[in-house]
């Protein structure tokens, strides 16, 4: 897979593989994509684009290059993951010291750190050492949920990269459920008819992942708006945030989606 397949994201993609295209690459990203976003797979469209010899800013998928980014096996792409439920201090310390090492295969090292909301202080704090003194050659791609949940000493080092949900058909039924939902608080329509349309996606944990995410799309397109609310639309999102925390340590997910939305409804839509 490459950028080539990838929908929904058309002016992203095309601005990305022309800056690798004419050498211009950041030494440290964030990709920003919600829960149910494959960021891996982003992560590594971007490798390909990046270290394919055959097609620089795109990839080509069949080259040697390609097809060990797709099995994994990479001599110069490291993955972190988190162990059990963060990524620690000590997992950025190996991976500082393997960034030390010259790479092997061409003149760059990539470095992924998968869930990277879930590092620590500490460890964001050691990151940020080689993110203010990159090893030459290195390239680091955090992959998060919500760039907000990271330190703002962190972001500020990285270019933001913000991705919008890419399959065969973008509009989900779970973002329809979404648009109802958020039009539903604009509207001040009673919290009981909020409350069904809730409920209906509080059985499954990961349909209510995605009813966050899709509903944090909508509020953050309001926040673009100018003339719109911006503040509230801000609120809404700190809002959907502490719900996905909630359901993250294990809160019942039918009461954590209602507490969400009374919350937002005091908040003077």
């Amino acid at each position: 897979m490459t950028f080539g397949d990838i929908n929904n994201n058309d002016l992203l993609i095309k601005k990305t593989s022309e800056s690798i295209a004419g050498g211009n690459v950041s030494h440290a990203y964030v990709f920003e994509a919600g829960y149910d976003t494959d960021k891996k797979t982003l992560a590594d469209c971007f490798i390909k684009a990046l270290l394919c010899g055959d097609r620089r800013g795109t990839g080509c998928d069949t080259c040697i290059t390609c097809r060990k980014i797709d099995h994994g096996n990479h001599e110069d792409v490291i993955y972190i993951e988190k162990d059990e439920t963060h990524v620690k201090d000590e997992a950025i310390e190996e991976l500082q010291e393997k960034l030390k090492k010259k790479p092997y295969a061409g003149e760059r090292s990539i470095a992924i750190i998968m869930d990277a909301d879930t590092m620590t202080d500490r460890a964001q704090n050691r990151l940020l050492k080689t993110l203010e003194e990159p090893f030459p050659g290195t390239v680091i791609i955090l992959l998060s949920e919500n760039a907000l949940n990271l330190k703002s000493t962190v972001t500020s080092r990285c270019a933001i990269l913000r991705w919008n949900p890419f399959s065969d058909c973008a509009r989900s039924g779970i973002t329809a459920e979404a648009e109802l939902i958020v039009r539903a608080l604009l509207e001040n329509e009673p919290f009981y008819l909020r409350k069904s349309k809730i409920m209906k996606l509080a059985a499954n944990r990961d349909d209510a992942y995605k009813l966050l995410d899709a509903m944090e799309i909508i509020y953050g397109g309001y926040i673009r708006r100018h003339s719109f609310n911006r503040a509230a639309a801000a609120s809404a999102i700190g809002h959907i945030e502490e719900a996905r925390q909630e359901l993250k340590r294990g809160i019942n997910t039918g009461y954590t989606l209602k507490s969400m939305i009374l919350k937002m409804e005091g908040e003077g839509w």
